[in-house]
Formats: structure tokens, C-alpha cells, sequence
């Protein structure tokens, strides 16, 4: 930004005493003081112009990278959206895998439970045979 702003104070300064040179060039310059009033006007409104032209250049850069940090601004953005919604989408994935390997320990061990709880009834059940049948 401030290469910017050095940038239009130079031109600022270089169109200021190129307009100064000439006007003190056209008024030490043996001529009439008609000739030298028109020569003067002349270039005072060719300056002018040309700061006009140059003002116009500079707001259409100035627009161009506005419109430039824009596109990349949104860019950044739509990266920045698509990189959530991949660790979004392998978040829910890994949550996913989690809970059905959790289901699947659940699930044994319910299964281990049962089969010990049979084992005890059994053995429970042997002994009794065994000391009723004593």
C-alpha cells in the first residue's frame, strides 16, 4: 500500500513542477504578455487534463486490486470451507468406526458375560447335585 501512495505523491510532485517549469520557462521567454497568457492557459488546462488522466488511471488500478484481493478473499474462503467440511466428513467417519467397534466389544462382552453366568449356573448346579446326591 505505501508503494502505492509514494508512487502518487511522485507523480503529484513531478506534474506540480513540470507545471511550475513550464509556467516560469513561458514567463521568462521573451514574448508578448498576450502570447505568454494563452501559452500559459494552454498548458495550465493540458496539465490539468493530464492529472485528470492520471487520477482516472490510478482509481482503475486501485479497482483492479480491490477487485483482485476480492476473487482471492473468496478463494481463500472456499478453501478454507472445503478443508472444514473433509475434517468434518472424516470426523463423523472416525466417530462412526468408534462406535460400531465399540458395539462389537458391547456386544462380546455380553456374550463373554453369558457364557461365564451359564459356566457358574452350571457349576452351581453340579454342586448342589452333588451334595444332594451325597
Amino acid at each position: 500500500m505505501s508503494h502505492q501512495n509514494s508512487g502518487g505523491a511522485f507523480f503529484a510532485g513531478f506534474v506540480i513542477g513540470t507545471a511550475v517549469g513550464a509556467s516560469l520557462a513561458l514567463l521568462l521567454a521573451p514574448q508578448s504578455g498576450e502570447e505568454t497568457r494563452t501559452q500559459i492557459k494552454d498548458k495550465s488546462l493540458e496539465y490539468k487534463d493530464r492529472a485528470e488522466e492520471g487520477a482516472l488511471a490510478a482509481r482503475e488500478r486501485a479497482l483492479e486490486t480491490l477487485e483482485k484481493s476480492k476473487a482471492s478473499a473468496t478463494e481463500a474462503l472456499e478453501k478454507s470451507k472445503a478443508s472444514a467440511l473433509e475434517a468434518i466428513a472424516r470426523s463423523k467417519e472416525s466417530a462412526l468406526e468408534t462406535i460400531a467397534r465399540s458395539k462389537e466389544s458391547t456386544a462380546e462382552a455380553i456374550q463373554k458375560g453369558k457364557e461365564s453366568a451359564a459356566e457358574v449356573i452350571n457349576r452351581g448346579k453340579e454342586s448342589i447335585a452333588k451334595v444332594v446326591g451325597s
